[in-house]
């Protein structure tokens, strides 16, 4: 498949949903509401939400959806990827808060973020650290409101407002976060290395993973493949961005390299080099594909996906 394509397709239907799904700029306090779509509407390629839906394409079951009297017709249940857009919407609300705080002074103290002034850059420290708050409170709001949507059980949502909530907090991105700042300047193992990857990057994507496929009403053997593949393709993704900020275009990129070695961030390539890394990275994508082999043919956009992100080069 294209995963070029796809990535872009999806993305616009994100961005599309997001501009409609975040609180109006008119509305007050509508500085604090600038600064939220600022970053939320700021481009990237949205790999979280398209992952919420690239999960739930690959386990929505039609024989499950035409049992289901909700979703008895098209019209009433639309597509895998309209069910699941408030979810989807949501993921990338809580990584776009995150991206905020660590952009601040107090943080990784960075200028630019894909290319444009980074949020507190542009609004000031205060309201960026709120706009990151509302942002993380309104993707709760988006997941609540995904059990209105024709074909999802409330049962589901209640699932997914709990594995969301935990890969976001302390046992997750925002405990890898502190144990990030934690190490810095000191000397780490890659035991280490990987334990703040695997929270700070890797517990969001897996979330993302696990939300379309609840959502999807997967089964339990499928969700565990996908909970495999998930934190395989988080911890993946991490050691690709470690790579490519030690040799990445900054052009490319929208900041500057070697921002980590400065403040010596405990990456793979620190604590490994950059060869070590790249085979670190090769062994993940596989095992990330092999995870889908449950999946069979429904798995292609997910392996296409891992071997993207192996490859990408922004």
């Amino acid at each position: 498949m294209n995963i070029s394509e796809y990535l872009a397709t999806t993305g616009a239907a994100v961005e599309d949903a997001l501009r409609a799904l975040l609180p109006p700029v008119t509305e007050p306090p509508a500085r604090l509401h600038e600064a939220m779509a600022y970053s939320v509407l700021s481009g990237g390629k949205h790999v979280r939400p398209v992952l919420v839906i690239a999960a739930a394409e690959a386990c929505a079951s039609d024989e499950a959806c035409a049992s289901d009297e909700a979703c008895a017709s098209d019209e009433a249940c639309g597509s895998a990827a309209e069910k699941v857009m408030p979810t989807a919407c949501a993921l990338e609300c809580i990584h776009a808060y995150s991206l905020i705080h660590d952009d601040l002074p107090c943080m990784d103290d960075d200028d630019l973020r894909r290319g444009k002034p980074t949020n507190h850059k542009v609004f000031g420290e205060a309201l960026a650290v709120l706009a990151g708050d509302a942002l993380q409170a309104h993707a709760f709001r988006l997941i609540a409101d995904n059990a209105r949507v024709p074909g999802i059980s409330p049962e589901s949502v209640v699932r997914v407002t709990a594995l969301v909530a935990e890969a976001a907090s302390s046992l997750g991105m925002v405990g890898g976060q502190a144990a990030d700042c934690l190490a810095e300047g000191r000397k780490v193992t890659e035991s280490e290395v990987e334990f703040i990857h695997a929270r700070k990057t890797g517990a969001l994507i897996r979330a993302s993973v696990m939300a379309g496929a609840e959502l999807a009403g997967a089964p339990e053997a499928l969700k565990a493949a996908l909970s495999s593949y998930g934190g395989t393709l988080g911890l993946l993704f991490q050691v690709t961005d470690d790579i490519l900020t030690v040799e990445g275009d900054p052009a490319k990129m929208g900041k500057a390299a070697g921002s980590d070695e400065e403040l010596e961030k405990a990456s793979y390539p620190r604590v490994a080099g950059v060869e070590l890394a790249r085979e670190r990275a090769r062994a993940l994508a596989g095992e990330a594909e092999k995870a889908l082999a449950p999946l069979g043919k429904r798995g292609e956009t997910l392996v296409a996906l891992a071997r993207f992100v192996l490859e990408r080069r922004a």
